[in-house]
């Protein structure tokens, strides 16, 4: 799909949010609906949280997003929304934007460098309605490669009713499919299927806060105690992989970052409010992923913050610092 397929409006700063004409009317209300799926790397529609988006200047953007009531996977915790739901829309936003206004082709590869965010338990509560939400996305850090981007940051303020109910920040590069093929050598879409560990005994879903086996993605090693797993890589998951890929998805580290976060305070029914997450290498699909998990001593005011990596043949592939209110 070219970019200009999905323009419906003028792209300076005054425009409305890019998205389907709207009805004859001086009166009649917008439409809305989703930003297409393959400018956020989605095979499902249903996946799709992105509604619309306005560029403000050349790396300032206003972007609109919705999180459903209920969420196949990403589902309530004590009547509010996933914080999980925000690290979603802040990944989705950096490939609308790469494609969408960036020039990114369609087939090029994203390389996720980091990912961050804090959330504000107050403005997360699921009521009556989907929660509409605005984010203020500016950019910096626009590495090109030529005339291609290569890299860039992003910073985005998410509102919801005029309230602040979250932010983050993501850095990412992005590369052809021929520089992805070098990067990645052989196992560049290579179906691993054959070589990968067997999926091990899931915790009790409970303890990190999930209600069916089938969303477990940490299984206990039986031999090195108390804050270590081996993690489950289900292939078939429907949203944790919601497309082929060569790889682990970030998206399926930071869950894991926060199931181990929540078997190591016991508390699997508990909100956490940021991740600071780091994707140091490729995490291979045939390779044992071992996850680790340890309380950090440093005192925050009002929060208790636990460290977890991920490792493979020895080398960190991922970290991530989860903080969880004490109250």
């Amino acid at each position: 799909m070219s970019e200009t397929t999905f323009r419906m409006n003028d792209t300076s700063g005054s425009a409305g949010l890019h998205g389907p004409s709207c009805p004859s009317g001086p009166s009649a209300p917008p439409l809305t609906t989703t930003v297409p799926k393959e400018f956020v790397h989605r095979a499902a529609v249903a996946e799709v949280l992105l509604t619309g988006w306005r560029r403000v200047d050349a790396t300032h953007f206003a972007v609109t997003a919705q999180w459903p009531r209920l969420h196949g996977f990403y589902s309530a915790v004590l009547g509010r929304h996933d914080p999980l739901l925000t690290a979603e829309t802040l990944r989705q936003v950096g490939s609308l934007l790469s494609h969408a206004e960036f020039g990114v082709p369609l087939g090029h590869q994203f390389l996720m460098r980091d990912l961050s965010f804090t959330v504000d338990p107050r403005h997360l509560a699921v009521t009556g309605v989907p929660a509409d939400l605005e984010l203020d996305v500016r950019c910096s850090q626009i590495r090109r490669r030529g005339s291609e981007l290569a890299s860039m940051r992003y910073e985005a303020v998410v509102h919801r009713d005029g309230q602040i109910v979250a932010t983050g920040g993501v850095s990412f590069a992005c590369a052809s499919p021929a520089v992805y093929r070098r990067l990645r050598g052989e196992r560049a879409g290579a179906d691993s299927s054959a070589h990968r560990p067997p999926l091990g005994t899931p915790v009790p879903p409970p303890d990190v806060g999930r209600s069916t086996a089938f969303d477990v993605v940490l299984s206990p090693t039986g031999d090195d105690g108390a804050g270590v797993w081996q993690l489950r890589t289900d292939t078939t998951h429907p949203v944790l992989f919601d497309h082929p890929v060569d790889h682990i998805p970030g998206m399926l580290l930071l869950e894991a970052a926060r199931q181990a976060t929540l078997a190591t305070l016991d508390a699997g029914d508990r909100v956490l409010t940021s991740f600071t997450g780091s994707f140091d290498r490729y995490a291979e699909l045939d390779l044992p992923c071992r996850v680790e998990a340890r309380i950090l001593p440093e005192d925050f005011a009002g929060f208790t913050s636990v460290l977890v990596t991920a490792h493979q043949q020895g080398e960190q592939v991922f970290s991530c610092v989860v903080n969880a209110p004490r109250d």
